[in-house]
């Protein structure tokens, strides 16, 4: 998506709007409203205004069926959330959700929660979050 149609869409509030899809009880709606931020998550300013809905995309990733669509819609939003140590904070709860899915999940969840994982490890005030979690 070029830059411009990001920058239209934050600047017309769309984010607040696709952000507020994701209370939505339709799993398909959900799914969809992720893809949608994890598109938009590729711009620095969308990030600061996405990262307000990082818990409920770590509640949502936690409490979406196993493997699931909506799942792994959460995890790739979180993993290009993650790649900068900027919001790693607002993750750190749901690290031993992670690390159940990365034993109890398909390759593709593994896949996923692994990146998340790295991202989150690249950042040394995550250590000790990471090596504490209980599982």
């Amino acid at each position: 998506m070029s830059s411009i149609f990001q920058d239209v869409i934050r600047n017309l509030d769309g984010l607040s709007v696709i952000g507020g899809m994701l209370s939505n009880c339709v799993p398909k709606v959900k799914e969809k409203a992720l893809n949608a931020l994890n598109n938009l998550s590729m711009n620095i300013k969308n990030q600061e205004e996405i990262q307000v809905f990082l818990t409920q995309v770590c509640r949502t990733v936690e409490s979406a069926p196993l493997n699931s669509d909506v799942q792994l819609a959460g995890l790739r939003l979180l993993t290009n959330m993650s790649v900068t140590s900027d919001y790693h904070q607002k993750m750190i709860n749901s690290i031993p959700c992670f690390l159940h899915l990365l034993s109890e999940g398909t390759e593709r969840t593994q896949i996923q929660v692994l990146k998340v994982l790295v991202n989150l490890s690249a950042n040394p005030a995550m250590t000790i979050h990471l090596l504490r979690a209980q599982v």
